[in-house]
């Protein structure tokens, strides 16, 4: 089986070339140009192409890989919002994808943003640099014996809230299903959620019933001085109403690593630009609001699940076997 690799980075090919020689009958090109219906027709001869979340696998791109006779696509995350699963479906593509690669990782992050925006860390981290010790600003709140909310408790969610609750928080939990796992975690209503919760983590797809789950009317169910939290996707949050609440003071901090905005500057240097309408650089002008990079995955541990994984169902559809890793 021929596999091309499209937005491949150095990390991408690290990670995979320490696999692939266990895997003989696999073949990998890489690519670093993005998957989009320009490039699409470069998979031209092959039998599969590797997509990441941040690919537009949408209508015109899936037409033109069955042009070219691919026959699976294979997500290299878990998330598959970006891919017209109905149109692949309907062309005889197969699409995989990596469902768990490593939620603590994501969770880790999740944390350490919660914490780096709560207690200023990069505030505190520039002046240091710049020889002044002031704590004005700095000032935070303690997370124990706080609430916790965590939207969402798949994988990822369950793993932040034992992180929560090993910080010594009350963790209550949102989810149309109830993990039996976490038996410390008190399962309210959204609103319940809403109004009791200190710390607000999202770890929900981004489906239509979740669309901007975060809006004007959401925020202002919330208590005052709240802390937000999105590791899971940037639809989550309809932006404009959260800078809204950031300037009426309604959050005592915000940590991002997925934002609406992020599709043109996920993963990419874009130091040199001159970025007149960016919504990023609006959130970054807060004091109180930590971004990063889309980075929640990026351990070497979750890199090397993701590499295993991305083969195994390579594998097992040249063998015509199923993992339970299918895109239905």
């Amino acid at each position: 089986m021929k596999i091309l690799f499209y937005d491949t980075k150095s990390y991408d090919k690290e990670s995979f070339d320490k696999k692939i020689g266990e895997y003989p009958e696999l073949q990998i090109d890489y690519l670093k140009s993005e998957l989009v219906p320009g490039t699409a027709a470069l998979a031209k001869g092959y039998d599969a192409i590797c997509a990441f979340v941040s690919s537009n696998v949408g209508t015109r791109t899936v037409e033109i890989l069955h042009e070219c006779g691919v026959k699976l696509i294979l997500m290299r995350c878990a998330g598959f919002n970006n891919v017209d699963i109905d149109k692949a479906h309907e062309l005889g593509i197969k699409i995989l994808r990596v469902p768990g690669y490593s939620p603590e990782a994501v969770a880790e992050h999740a944390m350490g943003l919660a914490i780096a925006a709560n207690r200023r860390i990069h505030k505190g981290y520039v002046r240091v640099r710049e020889n002044d010790f002031s704590l004005g600003g700095m000032l935070g709140i303690n997370f124990y014996q706080k609430t916790a909310g965590i939207v969402g408790t798949g994988r990822i969610g369950a793993a932040m809230a034992r992180i929560c609750h090993g910080f010594g928080m009350k963790v209550i939990a949102y989810d149309n299903y109830h993990n039996p796992d976490l038996d410390f975690v008190t399962y309210v209503t959204m609103d319940e959620l809403l109004a009791q919760s200190d710390l607000i983590s999202l770890h929900c797809p981004l489906m239509d019933e979740t669309y901007h789950l975060i809006n004007r009317e959401t925020i202002q169910k919330m208590k005052d001085g709240v802390i937000l939290v999105n590791t899971s996707r940037g639809g989550l949050v309809k932006t404009d109403d959260l800078i809204e609440g950031i300037r009426a003071r309604k959050f005592f901090a915000v940590g991002l690593d997925v934002y609406e905005e992020e599709k043109k500057n996920v993963f990419e240097d874009r130091s040199d630009d001159i970025m007149e309408t960016s919504v990023t650089a609006r959130l970054l002008s807060f004091p109180n609001v930590v971004i990063t990079s889309h980075q929640g995955f990026f351990t070497q541990e979750a890199l090397a699940a993701i590499s295993e994984t991305t083969l195994n169902n390579a594998m097992a559809f040249l063998k015509g076997e199923t993992t339970g890793n299918e895109v239905e």
